[in-house]
């Protein structure tokens, strides 16, 4: 059960999904109104002030497209997570969702155990202030971006990026759940390395769900990359199931790991969107 009266606006218009949608998130002790219109999603939003929205991109009127573009732009409606749900499947369909700022994206058909996870997380994040990861529980947003701010006035830390490649591809294989286990574990090992080479009191956090800021001391870093590269490089394969083991190894698209790292970002950088760019640009 939820632990407190949430409330979901579905917009779907398969009138099955929507009845089968609002029956089993109500059993889950949420409150639940459903439309079938985007129009009805738009007005609904604005009236209702639900606390996630989960949201059909195939609409007989106005498209998700549209309704998440209009929700965005409202002041009233603009923090309100959204998780679009569609028969799109195409990377460039999550994009487009994604850069509206959809919170997540599930395709049919879907697994009503996952969607339940994916609409708990949207609402433990929203609930944190986006303080801290609800599936590897270290800090994110507002947290990373101080710890950041900091490296920008001080000179005896390096920032490191470790950055998780494909893991949507691999959710998309195998589930919600097993995604979820990839990024725990991941963090995880992290962590150990960081403390095996006496960087414990080093901070570990997360720049995207798949990209982790490391702020440790310059001369850690050489060993700790050279650790945590090792480890999950060796450890990434067995995450999937045997009988696709050999093949992964093979993919294109299989689990990876990117790092990159600056020494020192004093007097180089003037805010910590700055920072993040170059990180980024460093690992591409």
């Amino acid at each position: 059960m939820a632990d407190k009266k949430s409330k979901i606006l579905i917009v779907e218009d398969d009138l099955d999904v929507a009845e089968m949608l609002n029956a089993y998130f109500g059993v889950q002790g949420y409150d639940v109104i459903t439309v079938n219109w985007g129009e009805d999603g738009v007005r609904a939003c604005i009236t209702e002030r639900p606390d996630l929205v989960i949201l059909d991109i195939r609409l007989p009127d106005i498209d998700g497209y549209e309704v998440a573009t209009r929700l965005r732009n409202d002041r009233r409606t603009k923090d309100v997570p959204i998780i679009f749900l569609t028969e799109k499947r195409d990377r460039a369909d999550r994009l487009h969702g994604l850069e509206l700022g959809a919170d997540d994206y599930i395709t049919k058909p879907f697994d009503v155990q996952e969607l339940r996870l994916r609409v708990r997380n949207s609402l433990e994040r929203m609930g944190q202030g986006s303080l801290t990861n609800p599936v590897s529980g270290i800090p994110e947003g507002a947290l990373v971006d101080e710890r950041l701010e900091e490296c920008l006035k001080k000179g005896d830390a390096a920032v490191v990026l470790v950055s998780l490649e494909n893991l949507e591809a691999f959710r998309e294989l195998y589930g919600f759940v097993a995604s979820d286990d990839v990024l725990r574990a991941v963090s995880l090992m992290i962590h150990n390395a960081m403390r095996e080479v006496g960087s414990a009191d080093g901070f570990l956090g997360h720049l995207t769900s798949t990209e982790f800021a490391l702020v440790v001391s310059a001369t850690t870093v050489p060993s700790l990359l050279e650790r945590i590269v090792s480890r999950l490089e060796q450890s990434l394969d067995y995450f999937y199931p045997i009988r696709d083991r050999d093949e992964a190894i093979n993919w294109s698209n299989r689990l990876a790991i990117q790092t990159a790292q600056i020494s020192s970002c004093v007097g180089t950088f003037e805010t910590v969107e700055q920072l993040k760019e170059e990180l980024c640009r460093l690992k591409k």
